[in-house]
């Protein structure tokens, strides 16, 4: 037989990447009730003053650029909408406020770390995974540069190094989970001037934010974004703006995973073994074929 090496580690190699991203499916499938211990912080956008601090701390902390903290200070830039990429893991930008036009209120945006993350389920080889202690993490090991993360996401968050031909990654915020592990806060939460962050247990969180909601009800929209939003995120919000008018889009609580998983399950388990076993024997029939029949030529007959 003459089947070459290489087409078998192709067919192989299809077939890893495709299991793999069901046992993944899986292992997010196993943390949809791991929820009230993590990790998260909550955003209270009505005392976010603008000032960019956090953007500075995280460009500061996972050594995004060498940009000194003053070229952080220029809130013009807060007034055209931004999104999070490859060298920015998070941005503030304005949004409008119709009672005082001159005054908007500030959003930052950045990774939501959601309980049921759309990203991990779409990557075939887990090189996303969302952790019990909250932060979804990204391992660029594994990482096959398939980009499906991208599409994923409903926030429109990882971002791609196209600048890096060689070895590029999927950026995004990390949650500072090397701080964490050492007993920190996130680079962004320890910085806040304003407290307009608070990091903490995510039932805590949601305490407090219900909380300022009945003591301050003419400050907040009666909602607190995150807390149901595709199944829950890690990140909580709090407004005085309707959030169909913010950064955030507004989203059913049914978590994304769980309309994509149940087709992809199927796949998995009903068409993806013949595909691999049909693509197995036309390799080995290819291979068994008279040379002169592979190039359209009359076989010897005996």
């Amino acid at each position: 037989m003459n089947l070459k090496r290489r087409d078998l580690f192709k067919l192989a190699g299809a077939g890893t990447a495709l299991l793999m991203g069901e046992k993944a499916a899986a292992n997010q499938r196993g943390l949809a009730g791991v929820v009230d211990d993590a990790l998260g912080v909550l955003v209270d956008t009505s005392v976010c003053i603008g000032c960019r601090k956090c953007e500075w701390a995280c460009n500061q902390a996972h050594k995004l650029s060498s940009r000194e903290s003053k070229t952080f200070e220029d809130k013009s830039v807060c007034l055209t909408r931004r999104r999070p990429t490859a060298l920015a893991y998070t941005v503030v930008n304005a949004v409008a406020n119709t009672a005082q036009p001159d005054k908007p209120y500030y959003m930052k945006i950045q990774c939501l770390h959601c309980h049921r993350p759309a990203c991990a389920s779409a990557c075939l080889v887990g090189a996303l995974r969302k952790t019990e202690s909250g932060p979804v993490t990204y391992d660029a090991g594994k990482c096959m540069g398939c980009r499906y993360c991208m599409v994923a996401c409903p926030f429109q968050i990882p971002a791609y190094e196209y600048s890096n031909p060689l070895t590029p990654r999927v950026m995004k915020c990390t949650f500072c989970t090397d701080r964490l592990a050492q007993g920190n806060r996130p680079a962004c939460v320890d910085i806040c001037p304003n407290e307009a962050l608070m990091f903490g247990r995510r039932r805590d969180l949601l305490d407090i934010a219900y909380t300022r909601l009945r003591q301050f009800p003419d400050r907040y929209v009666d909602h607190i974004y995150g807390e149901t939003e595709i199944g829950g995120t890690s990140w909580l919000y709090l407004s005085a703006v309707d959030f169909s008018k913010t950064e955030l889009p507004v989203l059913t609580s049914q978590a994304i995973p769980e309309m994509t998983e149940t087709i992809q399950h199927g796949i998995f388990k009903h068409f993806v073994p013949p595909l691999l076993l049909y693509g197995l024997l036309g390799l080995i029939m290819i291979s068994r074929r008279d040379p002169k029949q592979q190039k359209g030529e009359t076989p010897d007959v005996a």
